[in-house]
């Protein structure tokens, strides 16, 4: 959320590059702005060439006369500092800025997020750029944020980041004894016997691609270097910040983040951001529940608090191999649905369409005709007057979920990394399995992190829990032993945070809380599931898919048993009384029935409650928040006919403004929505 006196209701706008165009062309945009409702621009994305040409010297004329005239026609601004994408005077000049690839080749000039994170050159004049602009507009008070840099994003294996790859690792493990130790160096005869006998693990070194999969000989150098790179660009961001916020220090600073994007570790920079903001671009035909996920994780980067969309394309992207229209009603859709997880803004990628390069065919407000006689405009400008009407009555609202599903970068990497015990593991699937469930029995979630206080919750999920990070054992058995409810998978608890087995005998830290000894575990063929390997559960069969743990109870009870091979009879879910709570293990994947099944039987007993009545086929969304002003649901109907739900609380909905008594039954026309705020 941008918490300012400033921002009286929810921001609507976007990504404007009057740059790019002339300068009669500026005082159009500005009368179509009107009619759109847009009050928000983000500024000066990718200007750093124009902005300076050469190592001294700055020329700002040409972003001082737009600053002048979105001020003057009452545009607030999100400035960004442009250093997404270093100018070519310092590629030629400076060669250290340019990024290595995996493969040891130096790139040249061209692109954008091709500066290495760890270039002394780049972060010198980055920085210097991102300071004076802040001290040039410092006294602008439509300023609602600065946006630094845009999209990080990538990797780089060039000789700085080598360099610096040490000196994160000594100051990491103090010792190359303990670096030896926690890299399992003894493997292989991979001792390090000085700091400077450490490489960085690209295809020239530890990786390899198998089948398109990268694949690593040791997986605690590979992890320790997606750590590393993220932090870098991390520093990068703070750096850029520190500098804007020594003239701005009440101006509140974010980048624009990807929502489940595994390169960067999102948790840990939330805690450098004031405000999440992300760009969200789902595929056409996609199920909405990915692009919901996406939502909840970045509004848990903050512990719940709003956040901001802050680019979607108002039509098409242009990247897809089928770039199709988003189809009428579906852009004002997805915009109540980000806010409906938390966002207070709805802004756009891009305000005028390019005419050249890779973004010419990329949706945006104003199109290439240059007026507002458009199918796509006439739906921003709706859209915006809604908005308009919602004025502030939503800002800063939150969710409230009683269910948190744990979401941890490095368990993404270290799965992703493993070698075996099947290359169809996919962390993120895993997670969105469990998520989409919940979300179709209408159950509000949290995504959350491994370290955020899980007290409040009656149901922990942590699916694929490969890596069972220090301290974390022992804040689920806290959990549960006061009443919590937990539940794992197959796969979880093999390794401690340097991705080194827990030897006792799987799920490590985790045994007791789950009362089980996994011995074994079976990778399953893709042709063999549901046909081979089934499991029962409440009287019917289920597939087992991918992985079957072989465990033995001890202490747990099983709720249902393999049906074929040599551990037909073994338990595939299994429940223990822990304390006051109690811990499940699926020791399997399966498919949709399953988890449905489940999960209500869980929801249940965790006395969870849905906000409305509805078959989960019917592809009806629901959220709620709250903030002072009361509480909101939103109704998002996401198929291609009209939908029923039924009211288990009445109110009236703030769109349409008709008034709905408990019990009621609300229908949304195809792509409908609805925001009722509750008696």
């Amino acid at each position: 959320m941008i918490e300012s006196e400033k921002v009286k209701k929810i921001l609507y706008g976007g990504d404007y590059n009057p740059e790019q165009w002339p300068e009669e062309i500026w005082e159009e945009d500005m009368r179509l702005f009107k009619l759109a409702h847009i009050d928000v621009v983000t500024l000066n994305v990718f200007s750093w060439a124009a902005l300076q040409p050469d190592e001294t010297t700055y020329d700002f004329s040409k972003l001082d006369k737009i600053m002048e005239l979105v001020k003057k026609n009452g545009l607030k601004v999100c400035l960004a500092t442009s250093t997404a994408a270093h100018p070519a005077w310092m590629a030629r000049k400076y060669p250290d800025i340019l990024r290595t690839g995996n493969n040891g080749m130096k790139r040249k000039f061209g692109s954008r997020h091709n500066s290495c994170p760890n270039s002394p050159t780049y972060r010198k004049y980055s920085v210097a750029l991102a300071e004076k602009l802040a001290e040039r507009y410092k006294d602008y008070d439509n300023i609602v944020a600065w946006h630094i840099s845009n999209e990080y994003g990538g990797e780089c294996y060039c000789e700085n980041c080598e360099k610096t790859f040490r000196v994160w690792l000594r100051k990491k493990y103090k010792t190359i004894e303990e670096l030896n130790r926690v890299w399992n160096t003894s493997f292989w005869g991979h001792t390090m016997y000085d700091w400077e006998d450490v490489v960085l693990p690209d295809l020239r070194s530890e990786e390899f691609s198998q089948d398109g999969r990268p694949r690593t000989n040791f997986q605690g150098i590979s992890l320790d270097y997606r750590r590393f790179n993220s932090d870098s660009m991390l520093e990068c961001f703070t750096l850029e910040r520190d500098a804007v916020k020594k003239y701005t220090p009440d101006i509140p600073v974010t980048t624009n983040l990807m929502g489940c994007y595994q390169p960067l570790d999102y948790q840990k920079w939330g805690k450098e951001l004031d405000f999440v903001s992300w760009d969200s671009y789902p595929a056409f035909g996609a199920e909405f529940y990915h692009n919901a996920m996406c939502h909840d994780v970045m509004r848990g980067l903050k512990q719940g608090k709003p956040y901001a969309l802050m680019e979607q394309t108002p039509s098409v992207s242009n990247w897809h191999t089928y770039c199709a229209l988003k189809r009428p009603g579906v852009m004002r859709l997805l915009s109540y649905q980000a806010l409906a997880h938390g966002s207070d803004t709805v802004m756009f990628f891009q305000m005028r369409r390019s005419i050249g390069a890779c973004e010419k065919y990329h949706g945006a407000v104003i199109d290439h005709v240059g007026t507002e006689n458009t199918r796509v405009f006439r739906e921003i400008s709706a859209l915006g007057a809604e908005l308009e009407k919602l004025g502030d009555t939503t800002l800063g609202a939150r969710s409230n979920a009683k269910v948190a599903i744990v979401f941890d970068w490095d368990n993404w990497w270290a799965s992703s990394l493993s070698a075996g015990p099947s290359d169809a593991i996919n962390y993120y699937d895993e997670v969105y399995q469990y998520y989409r469930t919940l979300s179709q029995l209408h159950i509000p979630v949290d995504m959350i992190s491994v370290e955020d206080d899980i007290s409040n919750y009656k149901l922990v999920i942590a699916p694929l829990l490969y890596m069972c990070k220090d301290g974390f054992d022992e804040k689920i058995r806290q959990f549960v032993k006061l009443g919590g409810t937990f539940l794992t998978t197959y796969f979880s608890g093999y390794v401690e945070d340097h991705d080194l087995v827990i030897t006792g005998g799987y799920p490590g830290r985790l045994k007791d809380i789950l009362g089980i000894w996994v011995e074994e575990s079976d990778a399953v063929p893709v042709e063999d599931i549901g046909i081979h390997h089934t499991f029962g559960y409440e009287g019917e069969t289920y597939p087992a898919e991918i992985i079957c743990d072989l465990l033995h109870l001890e202490g747990a009870e099983s709720l249902g048993n393999y049906d074929n091979d040599f551990y037909a009879g073994m338990p595939a879910v299994t429940k223990n009384h822990f304390g006051e709570g109690n811990a499940y293990y699926v020791a399997t994947r399966s498919d949709e029935a399953f988890y449905r099944k489940l999960f209500t039987q869980i929801a249940a007993e965790c006395g969870l409650e849905s906000f409305v009545d509805a078959n989960p086929e019917v592809l009806v969304e629901t959220t709620l928040r709250e903030n002072a002003k009361g509480r909101f649901l939103f109704l998002l109907n996401h198929g291609e006919k009209t939908a029923e739900v039924t009211l288990k609380m009445g109110g009236t909905d703030l769109l349409g403004g008709k008034k709905y008594e408990d019990g009621a039954v609300v229908a949304l026309e195809a792509k409908g929505v609805a925001v009722l705020e509750l008696s």
